[in-house]
Parts: structure tokens; C-alpha cells; sequence
């Protein structure tokens, strides 16, 4: 379910409503409070249940993003200068507006995108700033940007949505442009500080779907002792049309999801480790 706020100050977009824009000010000004992360570019944002970290959230879509996923389903947060330049005193305003309901459900705020890691300065102070108002804090991220979270950042971060989107190195390259390592290395260092975190993997037929390499992240989803749990995400096809519009073309347009049997069979395996999964 997806509830989307009231308010003059946002319009509609895909999957949510666009951030309020501040007004362009003075080229200097703008630029020391985009290095302060007093101002950030958002994408959107969304209220959804049941997605992206326990409880009712609002999922705050940051744009940017260093990856370049084949089944990407908003290759539209990809350009940071196609965010919205905004205010983080406006978007901490919005969080404190649903406090009620993150408190009465056990939600809170999910920082997405893109790729939030891509903004840290601004991501930190998101994430601070709602720790002061009491909401628990996910950061839903690939962990290809790990090192530009400071320790600081993560000790305001209540849930970490790691996506591992393969475990065999070739096959990372192949769905994102880039390498596997930094992610890893990012989800030991968040279990060794002790943030809970869940895996999530994308499964995609001809792609992702190997046993052997379900068996790499299953393995390395197991050896982790701060993951709850792990999401199998099976492909879907909801974002093609962001594609056309954006001029990019797309490979997995003749992909079909996964069947019910491969996914599950997918699922056993994540299972037979011992992990939860869903």
C-alpha cells in the first residue's frame, strides 16, 4: 500500500511525490550548504507499508547512483543534477509529521534511491536529524559507496537493506558495471559493528539465478552474524517504461519473472543456511 501526503509545496511523480525544490540561491551559498548537507538533490519520497524496513515508512529516494543494474527500476534517480534540490530542515519536517504513525506501527524512515551513499554529508544529517525526533532509521543501499558511511553515520542507523546482487564477482560485474568487493567488505564492517541488517537479492532468470552463484550470497549471508533476515526479490518488469522515457535501452525487456518453483528453490537455499527468509 502506498499513502501519499497532502501538501502544495510537492507534485506527483512515479512511485511517490517529488521534493519540494528550494529556491536557486546565490551559486556560492548553494554550493557550501550542498558540502555542509544542509541541502541535498531528493528524487521522491513515498509512505509504504510492509517494504523497505518493519512498520509504515517514508522512504526518502535521494538520486545518484554509481551502479548501473540491468533490472534498475528507477534509472531515473541515476543523475544527482536530476534530484530536486532540497532543504534537509524541509525534509526532517516531513518526517516529524508522521511520528504518530511510525510510533503506532514500529516504522520510520528508509533512506533509498539511486544510491543514498552518493549525498553522505546530506544522508548524515537525515539520519541524525531523525534519530533527535525518536524514528528508527533504515539506509537501503548496494554498499558499493561503504566507505563514505562514517561511523558516525552508521551509529544513527537502526537497519541497514544490504543488496547483495551477486556473489560471484563476473556476474556483479555483468548486472552492475562494477565490483563486487565493496560490498562485501561493507557488510562484514556492519557486522562487526553489530547493525542489523537484511539481504536482499534480485533474482533474475539467465542472470542471477545460477545455483552456484545463490550459493556465494547465501554462504556470505550466513557468515554474518547481524543478518536478520534475507529478502529473495524476484524480477518484475514495473520499471521498463521509466527506461523508454529516459532514452536508455533495455536488455531484460524479454526477461520474464521468475517461476514460483525457481524462486522457491532459490529461497531453500538461502534456508539451508539457517536463514530467515522471505
Amino acid at each position: 500500500m502506498v499513502v501519499t501526503a497532502p501538501g502544495p509545496d510537492v507534485r506527483a511523480v512515479a512511485g511517490g511525490r517529488a521534493a519540494p525544490e528550494v529556491a536557486w540561491e546565490d551559486r556560492s551559498v548553494r554550493l557550501v550548504r550542498i558540502r555542509l548537507g544542509e541541502l541535498g538533490s531528493v528524487h521522491s519520497w513515498e509512505l509504504v507499508t510492509a517494504v523497505d524496513g518493519p512498520g509504515t515508512r517514508m522512504t526518502l529516494f535521494l538520486s545518484g547512483c554509481p551502479l548501473r543494474c540491468l533490472y534498475c527500476h528507477n534509472p531515473d534517480t541515476w543523475r544527482i543534477r536530476d534530484g530536486r534540490l532540497t532543504d534537509v530542515a524541509e525534509v526532517l519536517t516531513r518526517v516529524a509529521r508522521y511520528r504518530h504513525v511510525f510510533a503506532a506501527t514500529g516504522g520510520g524512515l528508509t533512506v533509498s534511491g539511486g544510491e543514498a551513499l552518493m549525498q553522505p554529508t546530506f544522508l548524515g544529517r537525515i539520519l541524525a536529524g531523525a534519530k533527535e525526533l525518536g524514528v528508527h532509521t533504515t539506509l537501503d543501499t548496494s554498499g558499493y559507496l561503504g566507505a563514505n558511511a562514517s561511523d558516525v553515520m552508521l551509529a544513527d542507523t537502526d537497519l541497514v537493506l544490504l543488496d547483495v546482487k551477486s556473489g560471484d564477482p563476473d556476474t556483479y560485474r555483468r548486472v552492475t558495471g562494477r565490483d563486487l568487493g565493496p560490498t562485501l567488505r561493507f557488510g562484514r564492517r556492519l557486522s562487526d559493528a553489530g547493525i542489523a541488517t537484511w539481504i536482499r537479492f534480485v533474482l533474475v532468470p539467465g542472470l542471477t539465478d545460477d545455483p552456484d552463484n545463490v550459493a556465494l550470497v547465501a554462504d556470505y549471508a550466513a557468515s554474518l552474524p547481524s543478518v536478520e533476515r534475507v529478502e529473495v526479490l524476484p524480477l518484475h518488469q514495473m520499471g521498463r517504461e521509466k527506461w523508454a522515457r529516459c532514452g536508455i535501452p533495455y536488455e531484460l525487456a524479454d526477461t520474464r519473472p521468475p517461476t514460483a518453483e525457481l524462486t522457491q528453490r532459490v529461497r531453500d537455499q538461502f534456508a539451508a543456511r539457517g536463514l530467515l527468509v522471505f
